[in-house]
């Protein structure tokens, strides 16, 4: 497969472009929005604090996470964890991020029906793709058919995941962004102009996942049913 000048053309010099664009953006969005502080001066932490008692959120625990951009709720400990600078420092980057994982807590509070999906793809997602992979090559080599339709239907796994995770986050980005205005914590145009910047960059860093898992599902998808005609 490495070797492969389509699967380079088609999936590693694509999968390049559109991880590097994601990854400056929100590198680039996170930079200049953590060192611009938000108008009313809370921190992470304290704007979890606010959300849990003023947004309706209060059955959830909160933790300090390790490691730079390591925000995220866990839906099965009931938990959003915060890295360290976005728990300490009152910055609009801080507020957003913040916002958005307690707009997954909203999502998860009110029974999100995408939300539940992509929970149950999870499995999907981490196992699929290995096994699937062995199967495809497996069925190639012995010049079984079915068995590579099989392991493209695991590896599928990863970009149903992918897909569903997408409309997730948009929705948790979404609910952020009316969250912190009904709590008042968007109290300025630049807190908000700072928070929308944000969450668009790192909505694309999903938008970059959901391309790339598409590029290598229709790549192998290609071999698998090439193959098949010979």
């Amino acid at each position: 497969m490495f070797f492969d000048p389509l699967y380079i053309l088609m999936v590693m010099l694509p999968t390049m472009v559109i991880s590097g664009i994601a990854q400056a953006w929100i590198s680039n969005a996170y930079q200049k929005w953590s060192n611009i502080p938000n108008t009313k001066r809370v921190t992470g932490q304290q704007v979890a604090q606010i959300l849990m008692r003023e947004g309706g959120l209060a059955r959830v625990g909160l933790e300090v996470s390790r490691g730079q951009m390591s925000d995220h709720y866990d839906p099965t400990s009931k938990t959003v964890r915060l890295s360290p600078n976005v728990a300490t420092q009152p910055s609009v980057a801080s507020l957003a991020i913040a916002a958005h994982e307690f707009g997954h807590v909203q999502q998860d509070q009110q029974n999100s029906p995408m939300m539940a999906l992509r929970s149950m793809l999870v499995p999907a997602a981490q196992i699929g793709p290995s096994f699937g992979i062995i199967l495809m090559i497996l069925g190639l080599v012995i010049g079984f058919t079915g068995l590579s339709v099989l392991g493209l239907i695991l590896f599928a796994g990863v970009a149903v995941f992918t897909l569903v995770t997408l409309p997730v986050e948009l929705d948790a980005s979404r609910r952020a962004l009316k969250l912190m205005q009904n709590t008042g914590l968007l109290a300025s145009v630049q807190d908000e102009q700072g928070a929308r910047a944000v969450l668009r960059a790192a909505a694309f860093t999903y938008v970059a996942a959901l391309l790339s898992s598409l590029l290598t599902l229709a790549y192998w998808a290609m071999v698998v049913f090439g193959s098949s005609r010979d």
